[in-house]
């Protein structure tokens, strides 16, 4: 089983809970409808990685403030990739089918540190810099919705086990990358910066 590192321990998600859609501009820079509803889909624990390769030239990033649960409750926070194989991707929503094989192949959810959540979620802020440029930057208010309507929707149809994680959605700027590509996503508390995470992207073996 694939594991994380929080507070200087590993631990193992059973899952990785993902809420789509919940960036206005991002929803719009992809041609998307705002969803009536919640969107949310799951990575299986086999998609957990800490090293980012390039697997497909259609393969997009989408950096995300993540939670960790634990006893229901957010215990930690870090920065994650969900990647996405956009051309499976767009097949697949145009014939109404589940997402797994574009969201949910092995390595697909790159994962940095997690660190003890100690922050009003109001205040969180997350960036994400390639090659030293800022290519994406969301705050608490952009979301469309909030950590606390996450947990309690997922929690209407699914179980929350210890160290599971939240993947919030991804704010607009995603697009493909390139193997060499230095990657920088960090989280921070207005100005305070809670955790950094940082990949040099491998090509795929």
């Amino acid at each position: 089983m694939n594991s994380i590192s929080f507070d200087n321990n590993r631990i193992i998600p059973s899952k990785i809970i993902c809420i789509g859609r919940n960036y206005v501009e991002h929803i719009y820079e992809l041609n998307n409808e705002i969803p009536a509803s919640m969107v949310v889909f799951n990575k299986p624990n086999s998609a957990i990685t800490d090293s980012l390769q390039v697997f497909t030239p259609d393969t997009r990033f989408e950096g995300e403030i993540c939670f960790l649960m634990m006893e229901g409750k957010i215990a930690g926070i870090g920065f994650g990739l969900d990647l996405t194989k956009a051309e499976i991707q767009n097949h697949l929503k145009s014939k109404g089918l589940p997402w797994e094989r574009a969201k949910g192949f092995d390595g697909s959810c790159v994962l940095g540190e997690f660190v003890p959540f100690d922050a009003p979620l109001e205040s969180l802020r997350m960036t994400l810099h390639i090659n030293g440029i800022l290519i994406q930057e969301a705050t608490y208010d952009l979301m469309i919705y909030k950590p606390h309507s996450m947990i309690e929707e997922i929690k209407s149809f699914m179980s929350f086990e210890d160290g599971d994680i939240i993947m919030s959605g991804t704010p607009k700027g995603v697009n493909t990358y390139h193997t060499g590509d230095t990657f920088i996503g960090k989280v921070f508390s207005g100005e305070r910066l809670l955790v950094e995470s940082s990949w040099i992207v491998k090509s795929y073996t």
